[in-house]
């Protein structure tokens, strides 16, 4: 009777999990519950201390996803650290690319931002000519309220873990100082104050090179004077943007949630100030956006008047069909891991053997406007999108190598 009731136990225990199972698989992706029974989960996505939950963030049924090599849940209890990083491809070398923090609406968001910025630095290093793979790091909270040291060492640790898979380094709402925290619990970590530095200013003249050579592709010219520029942001990149843009005679259009920035840009370069929405709607000769992505989708692409789009945000296509469009329109876009790719190749020059050289990354960057160049008369040649002709430049390298 005993051994009967322990079997009934027993049953009513296995029942009650499996029905569990089964409500979990029907809440989230039959990918994920491909990997969850194939037990290929923690060699695809190593968890640590998991606040998402394993089965909260569907991952492998993403376009974005991309096989990536990894991506790994990070979270502290003590500092309220909560990461993800991804690593998308390092068969050129070693993943790089930015941390950054940012308040997302869901951990989903977070997801799809981290996966689409990591395949991002894989082009952005390959065309690029960089001996980097492509990775990305997003830190999730408002960076207004939850740095801290302990915070940036959490993630330092985090990053050690990895054993040099990944190279974190600034990006959105993080600075030299940020990472100098990292530093002190990992070796991974680039861009550091008395090497290489702050990558804002590098990243800042690629983008006015690029736009250099967009109005020298389109117009047979590349003289600022009566070009007027819309700018959407108004971080520390664009702020030198600016700078670069009002110095060669452009004329300047530009928009921030951040009233100061803003105030600063206009009393500093004579820029003409509109509203965050108005921007798109402005008859301008460039749209630069500088923020954060995908601002070139269905609801604004019928608005711009602009006949180039060329800024130093990351992800600026809502979806790789709206690059289409933008041809079809007349806009000559340039894609937006190219132009802005001046950081990553400062960040570059302090791995070198003898040292870090201001001078050679310079020389670097300004090969951006070569690769545009080159891109720009292949999309035309070849009748296709600026971003179709960089992603296979991207491709090519990646499978003949450097």
């Amino acid at each position: 009777m005993e051994f009967l009731c322990a079997l009934t136990i027993k049953a009513g225990y296995l029942i009650q999990c499996c029905f569990a199972l089964g409500f979990i698989l029907s809440w989230y992706s039959e990918a994920l519950s491909e990997v969850i029974k194939s037990r290929q989960f923690h060699a695809c996505i190593p968890f640590r201390v998991n606040y998402f939950g394993v089965f909260k963030v569907v991952v492998f049924n993403q376009v974005e996803f991309d096989n990536h090599e990894q991506v790994v849940f990070c979270t502290d209890k003590e500092s309220g650290l909560k990461a993800i990083i991804a690593v998308h491809n390092t068969n050129l070398g070693p993943a790089v690319g930015g941390c950054r923090m940012w308040d997302y609406a869901n951990d989903e968001d977070a997801v799809y931002d981290v996966l689409r910025l990591s395949k991002g630095m894989t082009y952005k290093n390959a065309v690029a000519r960089l001996p980097f793979g492509g990775g990305k790091s997003v830190i999730i909270g408002n960076a207004k309220e939850i740095k801290s040291e302990q915070l940036f060492r959490a993630f330092g640790r985090q990053l050690e873990r990895l054993n040099g898979s990944y190279y974190s380094a600034e990006d959105v709402n993080i600075n030299c100082d940020d990472v100098a925290m990292m530093n002190k619990e990992t070796s991974y970590v680039l861009g550091l104050e008395g090497k290489s530095g702050n990558p804002s200013p590098f990243t800042a003249y690629g983008t006015f090179l690029g736009i250099k050579a967009a109005l020298n592709h389109q117009r047979g010219h590349q003289n600022f004077a009566g070009i007027k520029v819309a700018i959407q942001g108004l971080g520390t990149v664009a702020y030198t943007l600016c700078k670069h843009l009002s110095e060669a005679g452009a004329e300047l259009y530009v928009t921030d949630i951040n009233q100061a920035a803003i105030d600063r840009v206009v009393n500093e370069f004579g820029a003409t100030a509109v509203g965050i929405d108005e921007i798109y709607d402005l008859d301008v000769d460039v749209y630069a956006p500088c923020a954060l992505g995908a601002t070139i989708n269905d609801a604004t692409i019928p608005r711009l008047k602009a006949t180039i789009i060329a800024g130093c945000a990351n992800n600026q296509l809502a979806q790789s069909r709206h690059g289409e469009i933008i041809r079809d329109k007349g806009i000559l876009y340039a894609p937006d891991y190219v132009i802005n790719a001046g950081g990553i190749i400062n960040v570059y020059y302090e791995t070198l053997p003898e040292g870090y050289s201001a001078a050679a990354s310079n020389k670097h960057v300004e090969g951006i406007f070569d690769t545009l160049t080159e891109i720009f008369a292949r999309s035309e040649k070849e009748q296709k999108s600026t971003h179709l002709i960089a992603d296979e430049l991207a491709q090519e390298i990646l499978k003949n190598g450097l």
